[in-house]
């Protein structure tokens, strides 16, 4: 008799593939008990900024609708500082499970990492990228400290005053430091960049008169340019916006170039399991389709906005080389 055909060899020819499936079953088996089991109990949105500018609006509305369809509280927890840099290394460094979530502003992983020197996280390998969240438009407003009433005459008394003129962003590496640099680059206007920990403050700094300018969202700066205490200038967008209508584009100013577009996105640690991962991403998906979700955004000139884990890592890849050539160019640096 054949030894390869004995009942013992048989035997054993079947079992090694049984050993092979029971290990494979055992792999998956933590990232299927983590997604049966989660969320276990109350979560944490990490914020970048204080209180008070789109970043933590955007932050609430979202943590007050997952926390709803997941029937688990979602805290909201403000980390500022060092350009957004302090929260993205929380939430890089932090546990892997699910229960810490990070609030992603445009520049934080697309313009911070080009301008600021050891960083604790990488923007590509550190974090699961799980959607986008809301996209909104850039202001340029002026106090009554700037005789310019429009974009072009503020490029005129720029330039015919190098370096005299300021305006405040809300952090080094933020897409409000981006988007003041690529005006400056754009129009050939030197205008002094003046950082601060938040868009609260920054528009604080304007309105007391300590810088002239401010770029920030339209949901910062469209209740003081309603209230008249800031002047609008330009927004940063193809169309006007409905909360400022009579604020002309940038283009229609004469700069048809310059566009950039504020958005926020939510990631987790890279090492979180990908069924949370995607249950995540599709709860982000129903909250950004419900009505009141939208009003709420929108009352504030920001638009929800979801998308797949896969288009949001994109966006970051791509906003990532695009941003990177305009530091680049404009030669911006870590303030």
């Amino acid at each position: 008799m054949n030894s390869s055909n004995s009942p013992v060899a048989l035997s054993r020819r079947r079992f090694i593939p049984f050993l092979a499936l029971t290990a494979l079953a055992a792999l998956g088996a933590p990232f299927a008990a983590h997604a049966e089991t989660w969320p276990a109990r109350p979560l944490k949105l990490i914020v970048p900024y204080p209180p008070g500018g789109a970043a933590d609006s955007v932050a609430r509305i979202y943590a007050d609708a997952l926390g709803e369809s997941l029937k688990q509280a979602v805290v909201v927890e403000n980390k500022p500082g060092a350009g957004t840099a302090i929260a993205a290394e929380a939430v890089a460094n932090g546990p892997a499970d699910g229960h810490t979530l990070s609030l992603v502003p445009t520049g934080q992983l697309t313009v911070l990492p080009h301008i600021a020197k050891n960083l604790k996280f990488d923007p590509f390998r550190s974090f699961a990228p799980v959607s986008t969240l809301a996209f909104t438009g850039l202001v340029i407003a002026a106090n009554d400290s700037v005789r310019a009433k429009n974009l072009t005459e503020l490029v005129t008394q720029a330039k015919a005053q190098p370096g005299k003129l300021s305006y405040s962003s809300s952090g080094s590496g933020t897409i409000t430091h981006l988007a003041g640099a690529s005006f400056g680059l754009a129009t050939g206007a030197d205008i002094l960049h003046v950082p601060f920990k938040g868009s609260a403050p920054a528009v604080t700094a304007v309105l007391g008169g300590e810088v002239n300018l401010a770029v920030d969202t339209l949901t910062v700066l469209a209740p003081q340019i309603r209230g008249g205490k800031l002047r609008g200038l330009a927004i940063a967008s193809r169309e006007r916006s409905p909360l400022l209508p009579e604020v002309p584009t940038v283009a229609e100013a004469g700069y048809p170039d310059f566009e950039v577009t504020s958005w926020f996105g939510l990631a987790v640690a890279a090492a979180t399991p990908p069924e949370i991962v995607a249950r995540l991403s599709s709860e982000i998906a129903r909250a950004a389709a419900q009505p009141s979700v939208r009003e709420k955004l929108a009352a504030q000139g920001l638009e929800a906005r979801s998308s797949s884990p896969e288009k949001f890592a994109e966006l970051i890849r791509n906003d990532h080389a695009k941003y990177g050539r305009v530091v680049r160019e404009a030669a911006i640096r870590f303030d």
